[in-house]
């Protein structure tokens, strides 16, 4: 089955994730690294991103899911609608997607972005992020997951959460 972390920036998708995929012995996506240029230039400049800036991206994002149906990818994921986007597309069959909320308290997330240099993310926009984060609902297979400690800790939780999780 295809894994999915996500939440928003700075609740450490990609290091959850690649330390989760390693633990699973399956490929691992950056999300991020599907984004087109126009993406990171706008969220680099500050500004939100749409749906509509968002939707080759998700598709980017779902063709790796379908082409790697044990894989572990790393997206935000933040509604409802991309997650079903996620699961497949008109064009290919649904699929049974875990999604793995990495659930982080809104201060550690403001500390985390600030001390990322380099990244094109700026903490300007974790209000937008968590403005439009819809948390999943009980008919979508998902599991939450309390963040405070160190990533490689927040793996070996989630891995066990996603043996004890099974198939759909």
């Amino acid at each position: 089955m295809p894994i999915v972390v996500m939440g928003v920036s700075g609740a450490g998708k990609t290091e959850v994730g690649r330390r989760l995929a390693a633990m699973l012995g399956v490929p691992f996506c950056e999300g991020d690294a599907l984004h087109p240029a126009a993406n990171i230039a706008r969220m680099a400049a500050g500004i939100a991103l749409t749906d509509e800036d968002r939707a080759p991206w998700l598709d980017r994002v779902a063709a790796w899911l379908a082409d790697h149906p044990t894989g572990v990818a790393a997206c935000s994921a933040l509604r409802r609608a991309y997650r079903d986007r996620l699961r497949g597309s008109a064009s290919g069959p649904k699929r049974e997607t875990l999604f793995v909320l990495l659930d982080v308290p809104e201060a550690l997330l403001r500390a985390r972005m600030l001390h990322r240099p380099g990244h094109f993310m700026p903490a300007s926009l974790l209000d937008s992020q968590l403005a439009t984060l819809e948390r999943p609902g009980a008919d979508e297979w998902a599991i939450v997951v309390p963040v405070a400690g160190d990533a490689q800790g927040t793996a070996a939780v989630v891995a066990g959460r996603v043996s004890a999780a099974g198939p759909a």
